[in-house]
């Protein structure tokens, strides 16, 4: 009966202990996450990302520079460049706060590896996010 005792009090002791413990600190949402620019100085064209959580995308989570061929990124985003143009143009139809801006993305300027890479970055990453499919052969849950 006392061993029985000792152990309730131990236990008590315990919970009490582990209630009392401090949470981890969170990561406050009033950081700004700083924006991701995809620039060709040559071309003079320039998108901004201000998307949250893009950044941490980008270096963590998505291939690295050099992994696809820059034709497969053109390729893939000439389709989700079309279809993203196409829900901008279509408010009632899809959310305005996540289709703000026309993509001006033309077939015939090459835009260099870095503007397609990110480009198409972005795209997947969005699709993801958002939980949207923009065509093409993307799946969610698996990176082309």
């Amino acid at each position: 009966m006392k061993l029985f005792k000792n152990i309730l009090i131990i236990l008590t002791l315990g919970i009490f202990f582990w209630a009392c413990g401090s949470s981890p600190i969170k990561k406050e949402a009033t950081e700004k996450e700083e924006p991701v620019v995809i620039a060709n100085d040559s071309l003079e064209y320039e998108i901004i990302i201000i998307d949250p959580g893009f950044n941490y995308y980008l270096n963590a989570i998505a291939q690295p520079e050099g992994f696809y061929s820059q034709q497969y990124l053109e390729t893939r985003n000439r389709i989700w460049v079309i279809n993203w143009n196409q829900r901008v143009q279509n408010p009632s139809q899809f959310n305005p706060n996540i289709y703000e801006n026309i993509i001006d993305y033309q077939q015939t300027i090459d835009y260099g590896y870095e503007v397609n890479y990110k480009l198409f970055n972005y795209f997947l990453f969005a699709q993801r996010k958002y939980n949207m499919n923009l065509g093409g052969g993307f799946r969610t849950g698996r990176i082309n």
